[in-house]
C-alpha cells in the first residue's frame, strides 16, 4: 500500500473517532432537556399536592357547620346505586347509640387527639398493612369523608394529619356527629338515621339501648350483618359492647351536653 493510501486511511480514521459537532450537540441537550422535564414533572407534582391540601383544609372548615357525604356515598351515585341517607344533627340521635358506638369502636375517644398512638403503634398487620383496630372514630370518619376504602401505609399516612385537623377544627361532638351521619349500616345505608329506619322502622331519636346495641355491633362489616336477625357472632359482639356500656361515664363526657 502506498503512502498516499496510508495518508487517506488515518485520515478516515481520524474522522471516525472524531464526533460531528451536531451530533455533539444533541449529546448536550438531550440529558439537559430530560432534566428540565424531571423539574416540569417535580414541579406539577408539587402543586397538585399543594392543591390537594388545600381543598383538604377549606373543606374541613366547611364541614364544620355542613354535614358532608362520604366517598363510598359518592361511588354509589357515580354508578348509578341506590343510596339511604337523611342527616340529621346529633340531638336527633339517641344518646343509646352514641354511648354503643362509643363503647364499640373508640373507648379512648374523649382522651386522644385523633390518634390513638399507643394502638397504632401495636395493631399492625404485617402483610395487609394497619389494621382497623389501629383506627379511632375520628380516622374512621376522615376515611370515610375523604379517602378510599382498604388497608395501606399510604392511605393510612394521609389519614392521620387529616384526623389530627379534623380533631382540631371540628372537636368531638361534630366529629362524632359526623359519623354517625356518612357510616354504612347495610347495602347503601347511610347514617343513624337511615340505619334506624330500615332496619327498625323507627327513628334514631328513638332507638333503644338494645337496638342501639345491635346496630354498634354490626360495625366494621355492616354488609354481613343483620342487626335485627343477628348471628351468634354478632350477638357475641353485642354482649361485650352491653357488658361494657354502662361504665363508660367517666369516659364518654366529651360527647355530653353543651
Amino acid at each position: 500500500m502506498g503512502v498516499g493510501a496510508c495518508g487517506v486511511l488515518r485520515v478516515e480514521r481520524e474522522e471516525t473517532r472524531r464526533p460531528d459537532p451536531q451530533e455533539r450537540s444533541l449529546r448536550r441537550i438531550q440529558p439537559a432537556r430530560r432534566m428540565a422535564g424531571a423539574r416540569r414533572i417535580a414541579s406539577l407534582a408539587m402543586r397538585l399536592a399543594l392543591a390537594l391540601v388545600a381543598l383538604t383544609l377549606v373543606l374541613t372548615l366547611v364541614y364544620r357547620v355542613v354535614m358532608p357525604v362520604s366517598t363510598p356515598m359518592l361511588g354509589r351515585w357515580l354508578t348509578g346505586q341506590p343510596v339511604s341517607r337523611e342527616a340529621v344533627p346529633f340531638d336527633r340521635i339517641a344518646p343509646a347509640l352514641v354511648r354503643a358506638v362509643f363503647t364499640a369502636e373508640d373507648q379512648k375517644f374523649c382522651m386522644h387527639h385523633g390518634i390513638d398512638w399507643t394502638a397504632l403503634t401495636d395493631v399492625v398487620d404485617d402483610e395487609g398493612g394497619p389494621s382497623r383496630g389501629a383506627s379511632t372514630i375520628t380516622m374512621q370518619t376522615v376515611k370515610n369523608v375523604f379517602l378510599w376504602r382498604g388497608r395501606s401505609y399510604i392511605r393510612k399516612a394521609i389519614e392521620i394529619p387529616i384526623a389530627m385537623l379534623a380533631d382540631l377544627l371540628w372537636g368531638k361532638r361534630r366529629t362524632m356527629e359526623i359519623y354517625l351521619n356518612v357510616a354504612e349500616w347495610g347495602e347503601g345505608v347511610f347514617g343513624a338515621e337511615a340505619a334506624a329506619r330500615h332496619w327498625f322502622n323507627k327513628s334514631a331519636r328513638d332507638l333503644k339501648p338494645s337496638e342501639a346495641i345491635l346496630l354498634a355491633a354490626t360495625l366494621p362489616n355492616p354488609i354481613a350483618r343483620n342487626p335485627r336477625k343477628p348471628s351468634p357472632e354478632t350477638r357475641a359482639k353485642a354482649s361485650r359492647i352491653q357488658a361494657a356500656y354502662g361504665a363508660m361515664d367517666d369516659y364518654i363526657g366529651c360527647l355530653g351536653p353543651r
